[in-house]
């Protein structure tokens, strides 16, 4: 498992309303290229995201879903990449001062992806999440 995190100059409540927003998925995760539909439920347990990830023309359609929901706490998600496999994302927001703490944890849970080694597996992850979560302060801040 990895952790990442960043402070944002926003309340839990706008980092909420973006994550929220499962339309806006493609323009913060690293990876996601498009989305092809946002169950009407969005983030309740259950809901889905279905997206695309990889860059055209190699797109592979799969799934998000998300396994626990806290509004303006944290989100618990399975996010799914055929072929690579599946990991485990929690995300938390934390008031901090004037602004928001965000964190990332993603863990890798099944497919082959779970037989890279840790230490190859943390680094790839740290960098993804690292961008994720600027992109994710891009799009906050910048409502």
């Amino acid at each position: 498992m990895t952790t990442n995190s960043r402070l944002v100059d926003a309340t839990p409540a706008e980092v909420w309303d973006v994550l929220a927003d499962g339309w806006l998925y493609p323009v913060w995760v690293v990876g996601a290229s498009r989305m092809r539909e946002v169950t009407k439920d969005w983030p309740a347990v259950g809901a889905k995201l279905h997206h695309s990830v990889g860059v055209w023309p190699a797109l592979l359609d799969d799934h998000t879903e998300v396994l626990e929901s806290v509004a303006r706490q944290s989100l618990k998600l399975r996010a799914r990449a055929f072929p690579a496999g599946a990991a485990d994302v929690v995300i938390t927001l934390d008031a901090e001062g004037a602004g928001t703490r965000i964190a990332i944890d993603e863990s890798v849970v099944d497919g082959p992806a779970a037989y890279v080694p840790a230490s190859l597996e943390a680094a790839a992850m740290k960098w993804r999440n690292s961008e994720t979560l600027r992109r994710l302060a891009y799009v906050v801040e910048g409502r």
